[in-house]
């Protein structure tokens, strides 16, 4: 079954349909590569992506034991490389789940869950990914 479905719509932009649920994502070529940088880039998404499926899984590891992180936040740096082909160097994210009141069981749980996402896990070797998490 297809996932979603992206269309060019000109000026270095697309939009990006779930098919299941018709939620958009438009992206736009960054500032740094001929773009207006006024939506995620591609390689944005990918940065972004990461992120969000780490807090997924927490999320299901919490609710999977009876606890909660809503309202956990990520910020999301991506890194590109400065010279040679264009392509990420490394993504840094920083986890908050400092609102989140958590035992310390809870807490190492947490801990071990950013390096198996499938996210990590499908990128490639590489990129360095360097996550904190605040409690």
């Amino acid at each position: 079954m297809i996932t979603s479905k992206t269309t060019y719509i000109g000026g270095l932009r697309t939009v990006n349909t779930h098919l299941r649920s018709s939620c958009q994502i438009m992206t736009d070529a960054p500032v740094d590569n001929k773009g207006k940088g006024e939506a995620f880039s591609p390689t944005d998404l990918v940065a972004t992506s990461l992120c969000d499926c780490m807090l997924t899984i927490m999320g299901i590891a919490a609710e999977e034991r009876g606890f909660s992180i809503k309202g956990a936040t990520g910020e999301i740096k991506k890194i590109m490389t400065s010279s040679g082909q264009r392509k990420i160097e490394e993504i840094v994210i920083n986890l908050d789940l400092s609102m989140c009141t958590l035992t310390d069981s809870q807490k190492k749980i947490l801990k071990n869950i950013p390096s198996v996402c499938p996210v990590a896990l499908s990128l490639h070797p590489d990129i360095k990914q360097n996550v904190k998490i605040k409690f």
